[in-house]
């Protein structure tokens, strides 16, 4: 019989945190819009939350990186927590 193998709660807990974190970036991801003529490029952003499936401009995909970068440290940090014990799940 094979034995069991035993998942590492660090990588199980990093990829929960960072798919989490990017579903969470993408859809709290800020209005924007850019407009390229020949070199000039210009990007407004507004307050509200982006609507539509237009393209992302790369004020938003810097948004959606940070976000998804938070929510892998904190999915690393509960996943170490975990496997040093301190947490129970």
């Amino acid at each position: 019989m094979a034995a069991r193998r035993e998942t590492n709660p660090l990588i199980v807990f990093l990829v929960i945190g960072i798919f989490v974190g990017a579903v969470a970036g993408y859809l709290t991801r800020p209005e924007s819009a850019e407009i390229r003529l020949g070199p000039l490029n210009v990007e407004i952003t507004g307050n509200q939350v982006a609507r539509g499936n237009g393209p992302l401009t790369g004020g938003q995909m810097r948004y959606i990186a940070m976000v998804t970068a938070i929510g892998g440290v904190l999915g690393l940090a509960l996943g170490y927590g975990v496997k040093s014990g301190k947490f129970r799940i």
